[in-house]
């Protein structure tokens, strides 16, 4: 029973399968109407407006709905609930940061915006597009409900019938709920604010009847580097919404490269394949990007995609065949100056500009998708990605239904960005604690992501076990056998110790694999200076990581890269130290008010010096 109802709830939420999704991709080339801007609000933490006084969903028709108009028919209709322009939030934006009286709130908001919509000839469909809403949304227009979501990182979209649109005040209400439960993904303990809200971009899109709802053109595996004089091959494939007319024929297009092939549909998933002899390669040094054109009969999408191939073999990372080293780092979705959740294209570059002054070619996305600006920024700046779901220590790894929220968003996380040169690493996870039913979950995940993309690495960050340390650290974590990359977080010196227990400490792994580690690092609250020894000071945190850095110098050959934790202070309400930390994370090398620490100086000194090549 419990699957039958796990399904029909995939089915509603429009959560994507490879197969039977619905979600559309590159939505920036479509013909779209923005309903980003002010939407108003209702408070309803009872949720009053979903459930009558049994706690039963209320009919769909019934007026004390939030979703029904709040317009009264006559004078003596009741109505309980109403929506103004007193009350506004923006969107996209997160609800904490807007009003005061939010900032703690979790539970139910509902949005309401009314929009116009231009009508368009005969055989145009229309879809509801979000980028992302934190973590439930329940959406409805003009009175009806076009579907539900789950995942508050990734984007989704509802088909809108084109009957139930109006020329004139649309009303279109969603119903936003982000309390945390134990069996959602991610679970009821994080180390991040749990910022509400619709917090990425809503569009109406308008495409034909039969149109490209996704693609992925990219150069397969062992076509470039390794063999001399080896032609660049492409491959993918173009997916229709629905099964084309006999004879449909799809047209690939790349300009500059003066390309263009004419394909025989096959059904509604088409496969690609052809050769690219005068690409020239993506890379950190290099970000090409060519303009990449898919034709069909009645429609068209352009997207920038650039060309590279990346992968683990043996012991080292190869991109474009060529061994690299990541100088990576960490980031939240957030902007700490304003705390509130990281949404536009200036924010993007905000958090990328910081980490390219820090020296890094890298950055790992945590613990969730980020905003696909970032992503995209990522491709045109040549800065390699870490994504990753929000699969986060103690997640219910013995639930057939948590698997497959899990799957869910990793699809959608995958489907969104599996054009984007800049992502080399899927992620299924963040110290997810060792046990058989753990590894069988984060495996799964693992198989998943290779069905889905067998360009990328896959990994998952593990975790380091403190109290079982010495001076030779073994990352056996049985889950090492199932990534490519073994990636662990390790904070010798800040929850293990001192700094100086860094000299005689040395990693590496029984898997003949790249070595990478994903996380280090300490607190320190910008500003607050005194002696090494003081924990919370800059040059406490200047000390870790002098010394992690003489360990790095140290390690096996197979260590590929670093990631630290983290590019700039976060909001976080297990963090309640209350002269250092304030509901603050402080491992910073930003703090909140944008300065850098004195640690920054530490790291980009030593990015400066492995950009060097070696003698």
């Amino acid at each position: 029973m419990k699957k039958v109802l796990l399904l029909l709830l995939l089915s509603a939420s429009g959560m994507l399968t490879f197969a039977q999704g619905n979600l559309i991709t590159n939505t920036g080339a479509r013909k779209a109407l923005s309903l980003n801007g002010k939407w108003q609000y209702i408070v309803d933490p009872y949720e009053t407006g979903f459930y009558d006084y049994r706690y039963k969903e209320l009919d769909e028709k019934n007026p004390d709905a939030y979703w029904n108009t709040d317009v009264q028919a006559n004078k003596t209709e009741k109505k309980e609930h109403g929506y103004i322009e007193k009350y506004s939030l923006n969107v996209p934006g997160d609800w904490n940061h807007q009003q005061p009286e939010f900032t703690f709130y979790e539970g139910t908001i509902w949005y309401k915006k009314s929009f116009d919509v231009e009508k368009t000839a005969a055989g145009q469909r229309y879809f509801l597009y979000f980028g992302a809403v934190n973590y439930r949304a329940d959406v409805f227009l003009n009175g009806k409900k076009l579907g539900m979501h789950k995942g508050g990182f990734t984007p989704f979209n509802f088909e809108v019938p084109q009957a139930l649109l109006k020329d004139k005040d649309n009303f279109l209400v969603v119903k936003v709920d982000n309390k945390r439960h134990a069996d959602e993904v991610p679970t009821l303990n994080t180390d991040w604010w749990n910022y509400g809200g619709i917090t990425r971009e809503v569009k109406l899109i308008t495409v034909p009847t039969t149109f490209i709802q996704d693609f992925v053109v990219q150069l397969k595996k062992n076509s470039t580097g390794k063999t001399p004089g080896k032609t660049p091959e492409a491959e993918g494939w173009v997916k229709l919404n629905q099964a084309p007319a006999a004879g449909e024929t799809l047209t690939i297009e790349i300009p500059e490269l003066k390309f263009k092939k004419k394909i025989a549909a096959t059904g509604e998933t088409t496969a690609l394949s052809f050769k690219l002899p005068k690409v020239e390669l993506w890379s950190p040094e290099t970000p090409k990007l060519y303009t990449v054109i898919i034709r069909t009969k009645n429609d068209e999408t352009t997207d920038k995609i650039g060309f590279r191939t990346i992968e683990a073999h043996g012991t080292q990372v190869l991109l474009n065949g060529k061994p690299i080293f990541m100088r990576g780092i960490c980031i939240h979705g957030e902007i700490p100056q304003e705390v509130r959740r990281a949404y536009s294209e200036e924010d993007a570059e905000q958090l990328l500009h910081q980490s390219i002054e820090l020296g890094c070619n890298m950055v790992r996305l945590a613990h969730y998708p980020h905003d696909e600006k970032i992503t995209r920024l990522a491709d045109s700046l040549g800065i390699l990605v870490w994504s990753e779901i929000p699969v986060y220590w103690t997640i219910d790894f013995g639930s057939a239904e948590v698997l497959e929220k899990a799957k869910a968003q990793l699809t959608e996380m995958i489907t969104r960005d599996h054009n984007r040169a800049s992502v080399i690493i899927w992620s299924v996870g963040n110290e997810t604690p060792i046990s058989q039913t753990r590894t069988d979950f984060m495996h799964s995940l693992l198989t998943k992501a290779r069905e889905l993309d067998n360009t990328r690495m896959v990994s998952a960050a593990l975790e380091v076990n403190y109290s079982a340390l010495n001076d030779k650290n073994i990352i056996d974590d049985p889950l090492g056998e199932f990534v490519d990359l073994v990636a662990f977080n390790e904070y010798l010196g800040w929850y293990g110790g001192l700094p100086d227990k860094c000299r005689t400490t040395s990693w590496d792994t029984p898997y003949n694999k790249p070595l990478f580690i994903s996380e280090t690092g300490g607190d320190a609250k910008g500003g607050f200076h005194a002696d090494s020894l003081t924990r919370f000071s800059e040059e406490y945190q200047e000390w870790y990581y002098k010394e992690q850095i003489a360990m790095f110098k140290r390690m096996p050959a197979k260590f590929v890269g670093i990631s630290p934790w983290v590019l700039a202070d976060f909001r976080s309400p297990r963090r309640n130290n209350p002269f250092y930390q304030e509901g603050w994370n402080r491992k910073g090398f930003y703090d909140d008010k944008g300065n850098k620490k004195k640690a920054f100086y530490q790291l980009k000194a030593y990015y400066d010096e492995m950009k060097k090549p070696k003698k």
